[in-house]
Order: structure tokens, then sequence, then C-alpha cells
């Protein structure tokens, strides 16, 4: 009952028409237009003057902990297969949700936070309480370069988090088989990685041929609340994941309650690839040298 109260204040929430939102802060970076918007109970980080598609994190300023975002408790899914994650990468910052949430949920895992932008990370401490310590590292670099020093390094993570996608572009050096192939060998044996991406575009063949030419079959993670969909693969494949003991199944149930998050709305909109694979097989496969992203993303 609590899960629905909430979903029903968050919808209500967002069908305000963004105007009456209070501007609180604007600049240009080097790479975006910032804005951060009140819209009394919600606090928004945006990329963009004109779509609500660009609203990078959100929260309530009197629930903070609480997700807004479909997607973000989509990612979620990613403790189903891997419920104990020691070191966990996170590329693409926006307000820093993901990574307060994780540290909220994993007080011991070590988290790096990877943000091109550093006006971006600048935003996130001053305007959305984004926590850093001695386990939570933020790096402001490019997340490929990133990616290719910590190979070079011989580091390792258990959960990689691919956020980069600003609800109508992904920068396209990080959709290529060479970027996703040095994204593999940085993975534990039994690591995992989770992408928040296209749930609709001319893309989404190729994309999704390049995540399964990489990582064999994977699940999808969608449903009919938002535009995205979330791409969980398995260093090892599906073949060698096993499902939660009943035990921890429940302690995670609980302790995600606590953030909005039904752990059985999780379990429902995940699709396994090997059982309902929704693209040819003789989709071209997204490289260094074909990556039309910009060309490729339009609505069919």
């Amino acid at each position: 009952m609590r899960i629905s109260i909430v979903s029903a204040l968050l919808a209500s929430v967002f069908m305000i028409n963004t105007a009456q939102a209070d501007v609180i802060h604007s600049e240009r970076s080097l790479y975006t237009n910032i804005l951060v918007e009140d819209d009394g109970d919600l606090r928004c980080l945006k990329f963009n003057v004109k779509s609500n598609n660009t609203r990078q994190s959100c929260f309530l300023k009197s629930q903070p902990k609480q997700l807004v975002f479909n997607y973000t408790k989509l990612l979620l899914t990613g403790l189903l297969v891997n419920p104990e994650p020691k070191r966990i990468l996170i590329i693409g910052l926006g307000g820093g949700t993901m990574s307060n949430t994780l540290h909220d949920l994993l007080p011991t895992s070590l988290i790096d936070n990877v943000e091109i932008d550093e006006s971006v990370i600048k935003v996130a401490r001053q305007y959305f309480d984004f926590l850093e310590n001695d386990q939570i590292k933020t790096y402001s670099q490019d997340g490929r370069v990133f990616v290719k020093r910590a190979l070079l390094k011989k580091q390792e993570y258990d959960w990689i988090i691919l956020d980069a996608f600003n609800g109508d572009y992904i920068p396209e050096h990080l959709m290529t088989q060479e970027f996703l192939l040095e994204i593999k060998s940085l993975l534990s044996a039994n690591g995992i990685l989770t992408a928040n991406t296209f749930s609709s575009s001319q893309l989404y063949k190729y994309e999704s041929a390049t995540y399964k030419a990489v990582f064999g079959d994977f699940y999808q993670v969608s449903n009919q609340n938002n535009n995205n969909r979330i791409i969980l693969a398995l260093n090892k494949g599906l073949a060698s994941s096993t499902v939660l003991q009943t035990e921890k199944n429940a302690q995670l149930a609980t302790a995600l309650l606590s953030f909005g998050v039904d752990v059985n709305m999780l379990y429902r909109n995940m699709r396994s690839t090997a059982t309902q694979q929704d693209w040819s097989n003789d989709s071209t496969i997204l490289t260094d040298q074909f990556a039309p992203a910009n060309l490729l993303n339009l609505d069919n």
C-alpha cells in the first residue's frame, strides 16, 4: 500500500506543468546546459531547457530516499543476481541518486563514480546531497578513458552501471563492441553490467545485437511506465545465474521497500533474450568504425 501511495504521489507531481517550476540554478558547462528546478517538494536536474526527457535526477526533498524515476528502480535488478557486490563502478553521475542509494543498501561496498562534466559533479554536491567519503570516490573523466586506465591497473568491479544516457543520446564510443569488451574485461568472474538505454528507436536492434555479441543472452528490464530499458548482462552469461535464496530475497525485499521499490515488480519486468529476443539475428553490430548513434536514434 505504501508503495502505491508514493507512486501515485510521484505521478501527480510529474503531471504538474513544468512552467511552474522555479529555476534555482542554471549554467552552461563545457558539454551542456545545466538547470536545477524546484517544483514544490520535487527537485530535478535537467540537461536541456526544452524537454522533460532530459531530466537526469529528481528527488523529493521531504523523502530523499524515495526513488522518483522508474529506470533507477529497474537498475536495482542487478541485486537480484549479484546481491553483494563489493566494488561498484557507475559511469554517468547525474545528481548522484544511484550512488547514494547503493551506499545505503551496501554500506561496506566501494563505489567509484565517473562523470565527464565537472559542473555536473559540483551541482550534485551542492543541490542533491551527493555523498562522498573514503568508500565513495568521484572521477571527472570520460568513461571510456577511465575504463582503459582501470584495465591497465588490473582493477575489477563486481557491478558496472552505465548511465551516460540523457533521454535522447548516449555517447557513441560508449556503445560499441570494443567498449563493451573492455567493460567485460573489467568485470570480476561473477560480475554484472546494468545499462540504462533506449527502449524504442532505430538504434534498438543494433545496440541489442552488440550486447549479445559480447555477453551472449541477457535480461531486458522494462515496463510501460517510461521509455527506458535496462540491459542486465552477466560476465558468465545467463546460464550461470542463480536464484537468490529465500532468506536473501526476503532481506533484499525489505531493504528496497524503504526506497519505494517492490522486488516482485523487478522480477516481473525481467525478460531473458534467450526466450524473448525482439530483434533479428542479422542486425549489424556497432563498432568503433560503425557507430552512427545520432543517425539511428530516430523513433520507429
